[in-house]
């Protein structure tokens, strides 16, 4: 990593003075010109600037005057590169001083042995916004010394998000019989953007890129389950199989003291419920205040849509009246596609909404059950999850003509 023209290492100064222009040079590409270093508390000055080597001076005969004993550490060996240090701010404030000297005087200071190299190189530094007061700070004059700061932000649409996430995922795998449509991608971005607007996650500590990178690689593994499963070729992903999401974002989103208290499964539900209603409701009509059979109250039974008593019946009427008929529809992500299909198809005037959106067989499948979930999510319809089944059924009565309590309320069961 020596300049042949003008070396800066003794060595190479020894040997361009020895053998002239017949001094054997040879070529670095751009990858050997890249290093990097992750700051730990326990990074010495040794791994990064050199320490004097007793081996080298003992077997070479030489004095602790003479440069050659250095054995110099990973900065000096990226000359004319790129170095990178990662969370700076876990550095030891004692060795960030010897990087100050480094970039304002380049002076090396190795056991007391004091060094100047003309070093040509290009620093980058990394670092997460709370490090800043969390595990530690970049010194002053360090940071006075930085020339440019970069301050990185989310994608600005779930689109590019989406993006992102495909080209850093582990998804393109040999003889996969998964299908990773757009929406479900999508989907997997609006659980992370979620996240960053919930205030029940810790917004310092940051939703990162790879809560949804791990997640589409979950949902990935779990297409070849089902295909090892059901045989079914090829497997579209469908809503049953975001539970399984679950352990990508329980592991990697940080509560805020409101969301330890619920339960970060409970709070990681809610953010794949509030990704399925925007998605749902950006895809298909409003719902309004349309129900099933009766007369009654808003939301109740027989009550006709907002607008008047002679409007058409909204397109969920047929949907929430054979729910209110005692019907409901299980789900799962371990079944195979048609009897999932024959599930969604006992629903009347499913097929028709999901027909609007478009697609594949397996893309109107899917249309159909985010119909479902939708309605759910709109509390019009109640879901109980057991295991790897997800059900459908009538919202329960009581929470239209509930009485009065005057002691504490009781649960309902796993209604969600």
């Amino acid at each position: 990593n020596d300049d042949p023209l003008a070396p800066i290492s003794t060595w190479g100064a020894r040997r361009i003075a020895e053998a002239g222009d017949d001094a054997a040079i040879e070529w670095l590409g751009s990858e050997a010109r890249y290093s990097e270093k992750t700051a730990t508390p326990d990074v010495s000055i040794a791994d990064l600037l050199g320490d004097i080597d007793p081996i080298k001076a003992a077997t070479r005969r030489l004095t602790y005057a003479d440069p050659e004993v250095i054995h110099f550490g990973i900065i000096p060996r990226t000359n004319r590169g790129i170095f990178a240090i990662n969370e700076l701010p876990d550095l030891a404030p004692r060795i960030q001083v010897g990087l100050l000297n480094l970039l304002e005087e380049r002076d090396l200071q190795i056991r007391c042995f004091p060094v100047r190299l003309a070093l040509d190189m290009l620093f980058a530094f990394s670092a997460n916004p709370e490090d800043y007061t969390n595990r530690g700070s970049i010194i002053t004059p360090l940071r006075d010394r930085i020339a440019s700061q970069i301050l990185t932000h989310y994608p600005p649409s779930a689109a590019l998000a989406a993006q992102i996430t495909a080209q850093e995922a582990w998804t393109e795998r040999d003889d996969s019989p998964i299908v990773l449509t757009a929406e479900s991608r999508l989907l997997i971005e609006e659980i992370s953007i979620a996240a960053r607007e919930s205030e029940l996650v810790d917004q310092t500590s940051g939703v990162s890129a790879r809560v949804a990178i791990s997640a589409i690689e979950l949902l990935a593994s779990n297409l070849e389950r089902r295909a090892l499963m059901t045989g079914d070729r090829p497997v579209y992903p469908r809503l049953c199989d975001l539970p399984p999401l679950l352990p990508a974002l329980t592991g990697k989103l940080e509560m805020v003291y409101e969301g330890e208290q619920q339960g970060p499964e409970v709070v990681a539900r809610r953010l794949i419920g509030t990704a399925v209603k925007k998605l749902f409701e950006g895809r298909f009509p409003e719902i309004e205040r349309e129900t099933a059979g009766g007369a009654g109250a808003a939301g109740g039974a027989g009550a006709p849509r907002a607008g008047g008593a002679g409007d058409e019946p909204g397109p969920y009427a047929p949907i929430l009246a054979w729910f209110a008929a005692g019907n409901a529809v299980s789900l799962s992500d371990e079944m195979s596609f048609a009897d999932y299909e024959a599930e969604l198809a006992r629903v009347p005037g499913l097929a028709g909404l999901a027909a609007g959106a478009g697609g594949s067989r397996e893309q109107l499948a899917f249309w159909s059950e985010l119909v479902l979930d939708g309605l759910h999510q709109s509390v019009k319809l109640a879901r109980h999850d057991l295991d790897s089944m997800v059900s459908y059924k009538e919202l329960l009565k009581f929470q239209l003509l509930k009485p009065q309590r005057r002691g504490p309320r009781r649960g309902t069961g796993d209604i969600n």
